[in-house]
C-alpha cells in the first residue's frame, strides 16, 4: 500500500503572535482527508508546503517512493515537479479563457478537457468565459483545471467558502463523487466543522500551530461509509 506521509515545521506570524506550524501526517493514498481550525492557524500555509508554493523550515513529503522534500538530504522539489493540483480560495481562472481553455491550458490535450469537462459537468458551458459562470461553475472549473495535470495529490483550499448553504451541499457532494470516482488523495481545508465530517474519510485539526495524529481529538476518526 503506498502511502502519503508529511512532517512539516515552519515558523508563522499571525498579526503580533509568532509560532511554529508542526504538522504531520501518514496516511494511506486515495483518501479524502480534512484540515480545519482558526483563521491564521496555518491551515493555508501546510498546502502551500504541500505544494512547494512555499518553503517549510524543516521537515520531508513522501508520496509512496517519491520524495518530494527532505531538509536533512537537501530535496526540494520545485511546484512543476510535484505531482499536485491545487484549488485555490478564489479560484484563480484565467478571465480571458473559456472553461474549456482554462482546462486544456492545463491538460495541453482537448479530448482529455472534454472529459474533464463531462466529469464537471461543465460540458454545457465550455465556451463561457468566468465572468458568465455561476460561483458553482467557477468552482468545477478550477476543480476540472487542477485535475488536468492528472495530479497524484489534490489540494482544495476552502472551495466552498464563497457559496451560500445550499450550493455548498451539493458542490461538496459533486466534490467527494469526483474523488471517488478518480481515486485521487485529496486534502480539503475548511472551517466548518459539518463540512469536513461529510466529506472526509478522516479530519485533523490544527490547534495552538499543532497537527498530529496522536493529539488530534475525535475528529481525527471520524470515518465516512459511502
Amino acid at each position: 500500500m503506498t502511502m502519503l506521509a508529511f512532517d512539516l515545521k515552519v515558523r508563522l506570524r499571525a498579526g503580533d503572535h509568532v509560532f511554529q506550524l508542526d504538522a504531520g501526517c501518514r496516511t494511506p493514498e486515495g483518501r479524502f482527508l480534512g484540515i480545519r481550525g482558526a483563521s491564521g492557524s496555518g491551515k493555508t500555509t501546510l498546502l502551500r508546503c504541500l505544494a512547494a508554493l512555499c518553503r517549510p523550515d524543516e521537515g520531508s513529503v513522501t508520496i509512496g517512493d517519491d520524495t518530494w522534500y527532505d531538509s536533512r538530504q537537501g530535496i526540494f522539489l520545485p511546484p512543476q515537479r510535484r505531482s499536485v493540483g491545487f484549488v485555490f480560495q478564489d479560484y484563480a481562472l484565467f478571465p480571458n479563457m473559456t472553461v474549456m481553455g482554462n482546462v486544456s491550458y492545463a491538460t495541453g490535450d482537448r479530448a482529455r478537457a472534454a472529459e474533464l469537462l463531462d466529469l464537471t459537468r461543465l460540458t454545457a458551458v465550455a465556451r463561457l468565459f468566468p465572468a458568465e459562470l455561476s460561483g458553482g461553475q467557477r468552482q468545477r472549473t478550477a476543480l476540472a483545471r487542477a485535475l488536468g495535470r492528472a495530479p497524484r495529490l489534490l489540494l482544495l483550499d476552502e472551495p466552498l467558502s464563497a457559496l451560500d448553504e445550499d450550493l455548498r451541499l451539493s458542490l461538496g457532494e459533486e466534490l467527494r463523487r469526483i474523488q471517488r470516482e478518480t481515486g485521487l488523495t485529496t486534502i480539503l481545508v475548511s472551517h466548518s466543522a459539518g463540512e469536513l465530517s461529510r466529506l472526509c474519510d478522516e479530519v485533523f485539526p490544527i490547534v495552538d500551530g499543532r497537527m498530529r495524529p496522536s493529539d488530534a481529538g475525535p475528529l481525527s476518526s471520524l470515518r465516512r461509509t459511502l
